[in-house]
């Protein structure tokens, strides 16, 4: 059946999908609730989506580089409970999504929001994962803004239509896959003359690209891998699973996230020290 837009849109709450029950067409808060605040100058609100991904990597391969600066403590944001409309972390990211990140090892505290813009930030300020030489820097932040505006296209396109809306729209599906493939195309095509994306340094514009693309190839996001044929993009995957042998990218991957397998679970993360206690619980529930 034809739809035919009527000539002023109007919303119509609860209109089907995963997430219907939190989207709405305006900003702001919907309730009063603080932040909580660690004992780290950096405090990351998030979820263990790919965008929450990005960071939590980026924090764990500055601690694993030795900037012990870069301590954080991570705490969970339920999206699907709506805990990003909270007047707290609204006043940390107007635009109500994760990840948001307090600074406050300065003199002021300093709010930072979206995922590109985090890790720029994060890059700048420990002097790591961001080269010194002009244009090797610029080729790393042409990727990372690459993945910035391509991104929607795989999550909120194909995946949104793929394995969330609440019916399956065959020429939806097929323009976000098509657009998909050809992003893996261009990444293929790209990672087969080079070992990362900013050429021979692993730099944030691969942190950005793999928690997105490279969890994709590797059968992690929207149980598409087999659809897409993933595995025709060789260099692609070769270049997902370089990255995803990391110890930070393990550990990155882990934090905040509240679904898939328990063991790979932790909720929130203060110290390094929860991560050996989740290994810890691991071994535990296994002898039992």
């Amino acid at each position: 059946m034809s739809y035919t837009p009527p000539k002023v849109w109007t919303w119509t709450p609860g209109n089907g999908g995963q997430f219907a029950n939190i989207n709405k067409p305006t900003a702001g808060a919907t309730h009063d609730k603080a932040l909580p605040v660690g004992k780290h100058p950096f405090q990351l609100y998030s979820l263990a989506t790919p965008n929450g991904v990005k960071v939590t990597v980026m924090f764990e391969e500055l601690l694993a580089a030795g900037h012990t600066g870069a301590e954080y403590d991570a705490w969970l944001i339920r999206i699907n409970e709506g805990d990003q409309f909270g007047s707290g972390f609204v006043e940390v990211n107007p635009n109500s999504k994760i990840p948001a990140l307090m600074d406050h090892s300065g003199d002021k505290p300093q709010r930072v929001f979206e995922s590109g813009a985090i890790l720029l930030y994060l890059a700048e300020k420990f002097g790591a994962f961001l080269p010194l030489d002009h244009a090797a820097r610029t080729e790393c932040l042409s990727w990372l803004f690459w993945q910035m505006g391509s991104a929607p296209y795989l999550g909120g396109g194909f995946g949104h239509f793929y394995a969330y809306a609440p019916e399956k729209i065959e020429y939806c599906i097929d323009r976000f896959a098509m657009e998909a493939k050809r992003q893996l195309d261009v990444l293929n095509r790209h990672l087969a003359e080079h070992a990362y994306m900013a050429g021979d340094e692993y730099t944030i514009a691969d942190m950005a690209i793999w928690a997105w693309y490279g969890q994709l190839v590797l059968g992690r996001l929207y149980n598409a891998a087999e659809f897409l044929d993933v595995a025709s993009y060789t260099h692609v995957v070769a270049w997902a699973e370089k990255i995803d042998a990391r110890p930070a990218v393990k550990r990155g991957r882990m934090v905040n996230r509240a679904f898939g397998e328990p063991e790979l679970q932790l909720h929130e993360r203060h110290d390094a020290s929860d991560f050996d206690l989740r290994t810890q619980d691991k071994i535990a529930n296994e002898t039992a």
